[in-house]
């Protein structure tokens, strides 16, 4: 209950913050269209030409897009900005202010992880989620109890897999302060917004197997269509796991290398 307080008080102060320049709204909604509408227009260029591609309709398709859109408005609501707000020139590690974090009582990656909300992204979330249900209303499926609790599970741990890659580019920071690794990883999440089969070989194994973001979105569109398999969810939230808990190690082991503002 301690930890579900701190974050209602961090949303409540990010709120404040946002808030205070009507300006930030106007942009954040215009991009968020910008986003939809570039992402969907794809989509129809794409099946404009072909029926099907590797196995994927239009509107399993969409719904892998819906995913995506979701998952990225997860990581701009609290994951990004808190985590982001470690690194750069400007970050609390190069600054020293990470000296105040480190001095609460308070687990240190808890304050790092949700301290910062950008709650303009709900905007986004609510467009992924949208998304989604047009998905699942061409599809044309009747979807059981057993598929969509499937999904529940494969987007929860899509969001850890996305949250784990995120801090463990972020705990690279302590190594080298002013850099915002998370960048690199920008580029590569903006492939995970179109099916695996889409790549050649060689990409498809990074993107599944080195920074597995095409994971993140296939398989939990892929538990609406059918596509996934029960193994596939298994294999997920196995990996979920491991990697959060590989990232958190590597988070801690970064904090012991960091050195004070006053030292």
């Amino acid at each position: 209950m301690r930890y579900l307080k701190l974050i209602s008080l961090f949303a409540r102060a990010s709120v404040q913050e946002e808030t205070a320049y009507r300006a930030n709204f106007a942009i954040g909604l215009l991009y968020s269209l910008l986003n939809l509408g570039t992402g969907v227009l794809g989509i129809f260029v794409l099946f404009g030409q072909v029926e099907s591609v590797q196995g994927w309709s239009f509107a399993s398709t969409l719904a892998l897009l819906g995913v995506y859109l979701s998952v990225g408005a997860v990581r701009s609501l609290f994951i990004g900005p808190s985590l982001e707000a470690l690194a750069g020139m400007d970050g609390d590690v190069w600054s020293g202010r990470l000296d105040f974090v480190l001095l609460r009582p308070v687990d240190t990656q808890f304050l790092a992880s949700f301290r910062k909300w950008r709650i303009f992204s709900l905007f986004d979330l609510a467009l992924g989620l949208g998304t989604l249900g047009v998905a699942v209303s061409r599809l044309g499926q009747t979807l059981s109890a057993a598929r969509i609790a499937g999904f529940v599970i494969a987007l929860a741990a899509a969001v850890a897999i996305l949250y784990a890659i995120l801090l463990a580019f972020t705990a690279l920071v302590f190594w080298s302060p002013g850099v915002l690794f998370t960048w690199v990883f920008d580029g590569v999440f903006q492939m995970a917004r179109y099916p695996l089969g889409l790549y050649p070989g060689w990409l498809r194994l990074l993107l599944t197997w080195v920074i597995p973001v095409g994971i993140i979105t296939t398989v939990p569109a892929g538990m609406l269509s059918g596509a996934s398999s029960p193994g596939a969810l298994a294999g997920m939230v196995g990996l979920a796991v491991v990697l959060v808990g590989a990232a958190s190690l590597l988070f801690r082991f970064g904090t012991r290398r960091y050195a004070s503002a006053s030292s």
